[in-house]
């Protein structure tokens, strides 16, 4: 499915009280996505500080993560890359996200009426899916550098330096958005990980989260209340 593909039509997106979210190739690459950054957050947390190398030992012990590291490192990034072919279209900034980011104390604070409408994806998921890219970019340049460093001549050490640098940068932005994704995700808006996982959400849910794109692939403006 490429980023302009066409909406589906509400015969083949619709089975009664649910809608799809999310077909089945969004969710086997996020869940490639996922693994491939989990593997490489228990690895890389072990590598960063002994007192975390427990981490390393639940995988293998040192030797194992050491190697498999950086190709869980590539599943992550090559994932993620897909999603973007996937949903590229989806993560455009857009009037009705500029609306919602006035909001976001409204939406962090539960405040669902206060809250504009938002697309597909809101204004959040969208930093988060562009913190994670990027991140992603970053880490595989710096990860490559790390991976080959042998590679790098001594006069250009400073490029070994760098690259720690901005491996550990990296990293560490993209846990923070990766704790808050998750919590937002579990918490704060709960059904939000089963579509992820199961693929559909029911019409209230779609309505309530996600009100212009639930219009758009029903094709109609949303019901008025108790109908």
């Amino acid at each position: 499915m490429s980023a302009s593909r066409a909406i589906p039509s509400p015969a083949t997106h619709e089975s009664g009280d649910s809608i799809v979210r999310y077909n089945l190739s969004e969710r086997v690459h996020h869940l490639l996505a996922t693994v491939g950054y989990l593997y490489c957050l228990a690895t890389g947390l072990a590598f960063w500080s002994p007192y975390l190398f427990w981490l390393a030992v639940i995988v293998g012990g040192g030797a194992t993560a050491r190697f498999w590291h950086p190709w869980f490192g590539l599943l992550f990034v090559i994932a993620t890359v897909w999603m973007l072919r996937l949903w590229g279209s989806d993560m455009r900034i857009t009037e009705a996200d500029e609306a919602w980011k006035k909001a976001m104390p409204h939406y962090v604070r539960n405040e669902d009426a206060r809250v504009p409408a938002a697309g597909r994806f809101n204004y959040g998921q969208k930093i988060f899916f562009w913190l994670m890219f990027w991140g992603a970019i970053l880490l595989l340049l710096s990860g490559l550098g790390l991976w080959f460093v042998e590679s790098i001549p001594f006069s250009l050490h400073w490029l070994r330096l760098l690259a720690v640098f901005v491996h550990v940068t990296a990293a560490f932005a993209t846990i923070a958005g990766f704790m808050i994704h998750v919590y937002m995700g579990v918490i704060m808006v709960p059904g939000g990980t089963n579509a992820i996982v199961r693929g559909g959400v029911s019409r209230a849910w779609a309505r309530v989260h996600h009100r212009l794109w639930y219009e758009q692939v029903t094709k109609g403006p949303t019901p008025p209340a108790g109908k």
